[in-house]
């Protein structure tokens, strides 16, 4: 295929393509509905147009926009490519961003990933995604209720606030997975199993697909921070930062639980050698106890006819006192060494 060739590469999750449109100024209009297509729509006195597209598979959907918004094909491409890394690209008069929304289910501990792009230009953002869930429900309630920056700022701040919804919602998902974390720790000290075993292994490769995720997210939200295209307001670049900072904490959290998650296996391995020590110690200390009975009940067993002892009235009762005190004796020494 040539270059720019528009290919959906993802899962059809939705029957049709939901697009909302939401149009908003600072002097407090807003309108907001579901549109079946980019038809341009009457946005007189509207500085910020905000489609938000679920469902990439309809193709045409996806070329209207791009020809009402003079996207590069290869923008295009990107959208509906959905295996896209992280990555920031600046355009005239346009940026671009993917990024990975996060999803972590406590019940199959598995995180569930969702490339979401951006597409903001002067005056319109474009978001892409595939899944019909809303991921961000708390900017929408900004946008109505006109609590904060977002109905004061252009585009651009509009484009922070949904990349750093999209960021915050990692802090809930490495809460939930710290959580499993922490009881899995108290699992494997409590009765260490093979179903520990198999949490521990597949958390491993759930925190390798978070890491993968998010790590190129760093060098995406480095370059938004740092871009001096025109469409992006000198005032909005400390929130940028601030974003990118977010970013750092994120990865830098997903290391530490990645370190976590080899110290629980070092745990396993240990509870279970000293589970394992343990049960060798008692064998071990039977075994001590047993030899020296053992030994006079050998002696005892011969069949020789000359063994005096055999034919005493109470040598059967010695011999059971002796290997009694034996006994005792060395269940106490190994008292005394802190061994039982």
């Amino acid at each position: 295929m040539a270059p720019g060739t528009l290919i959906f590469t993802g899962k059809k999750k939705v029957e049709f393509p939901n697009v909302t449109l939401i149009q908003y100024n600072m002097e407090g209009e807003l309108r907001e509905r579901h549109v079946k297509d980019a038809a341009p729509a009457a946005d007189e006195g509207l500085n910020v147009t905000w489609y938000d597209v679920r469902g990439l598979h309809k193709i045409e959907l996806i070329e209207e926009l791009g020809k009402r918004y003079n996207i590069h094909p290869l923008v295009l491409e990107d959208v509906v490519d959905t295996q896209q890394r992280p990555k920031f690209e600046e355009y005239d008069g346009a940026i671009f961003l993917t990024i990975q929304a996060l999803n972590f289910d406590v019940e199959s501990l598995k995180v569930k990933t969702e490339q979401v792009a951006f597409y903001t230009g002067k005056g319109y953002v474009l978001t892409f995604q595939e899944d019909e869930a809303d991921l961000f429900p708390g900017v929408r309630d900004r946008i109505h209720s006109s609590r904060g920056r977002i109905r004061k700022r252009g585009a651009d701040y509009l484009s922070y606030a949904l990349l750093d919804n999209i960021v915050d919602h990692y802090y809930v998902v490495l809460d939930q997975m710290e959580e499993v974390l922490e009881q899995l720790e108290a699992d494997i000290l409590a009765n260490p199993g093979r179903e520990s075993k198999e949490k521990i292994h597949n958390l491993k490769l759930q925190f390798i697909i978070l890491r993968k995720s998010v790590a190129p997210l760093r060098e995406a939200i480095g370059r938004f921070s740092r871009c001096e295209n025109p469409i992006i307001a000198e005032e909005t670049h400390i929130f940028l930062r601030d974003l990118y900072d977010h970013t750092i904490q994120v990865i830098d959290t997903i290391d530490t639980y990645r370190d976590m998650m080899s110290g629980l296996y070092d745990l396993y391995l240990s509870e279970i050698s000293f589970r394992m020590n343990s049960v060798i110690q008692v064998l071990t200390i039977m075994s001590t106890i047993f030899i020296p009975l053992t030994f006079l009940a050998g002696i005892y067993g011969m069949n020789f006819d000359n063994m005096p002892e055999l034919h005493w009235k109470y040598g059967y009762f010695i011999l059971l006192g002796v290997m009694l005190a034996i006994g005792l004796g060395l269940i106490r020494l190994f008292k005394q060494k802190n061994w039982l």
